[in-house]
């Protein structure tokens, strides 16, 4: 990955292991931390971020291609890719260049370390074995001496923590 891009860590996980929640909880842990985290979150269903009759679905619905909203808190954008490809991970993570860390839920097929959020009654089928670069796994049977770590489940501020200590010297340093 380019040097000047922040690191990308992905959860991923089956649906309903917990992956949304164990990320939500480590992004707080890392930006009480001092880290500028941003995140992304990839989806195989079209969702609509946009409040139906708000002046930007509107604008969208009367057949703008994109709508961005700004105001003094945020500023959000809105894209119909119509025919166009979908972005690519680096493509979205080029666009968050200036934070410290990324965390991507889904692009479980990219190529990016990865945390497998993992449960024993929900199987994971072959995932172990599809995934490249997994750097560990959130279990309810954590073995910091597996390979890879088996991280505690149910510890968000261990998988913060863990996080925290692959991210490069620097960032580390200057958060720290």
């Amino acid at each position: 990955m380019n040097p000047t891009l922040p690191p990308v860590i992905g959860f991923v996980a089956p649906s309903g292991t917990g992956k949304t929640t164990l990320m939500e909880r480590v992004i707080g842990h890392l930006v009480a931390s001092g880290l500028k985290v941003a995140a992304i979150k990839h989806g195989h269903h079209p969702t609509d971020p946009d409040i139906p009759g708000k002046d930007t679905h509107r604008f969208r619905q009367a057949g703008a291609q994109s709508v961005l909203f700004a105001c003094p808190q945020r500023w959000f954008l809105i894209q119909d890719l119509g025919d166009l490809p979908e972005p690519t991970l680096a493509e979205q993570v080029a666009r968050l260049a200036g934070h410290d860390l990324i965390l991507v839920e889904g692009y479980k097929e990219e190529d990016h370390d990865k945390i497998v959020v993992q449960r024993r009654d929900i199987p994971a089928n072959d995932l172990l074995e599809r995934l490249t670069r997994i750097v560990a796994i959130a279990s309810e049977d954590p073995d910091p001496t597996a390979n890879p770590p088996r991280l505690p489940l149910n510890d968000p501020a261990q998988v913060a923590g863990f996080i925290r200590a692959r991210l490069t010297p620097n960032v580390a340093e200057i958060h720290g």
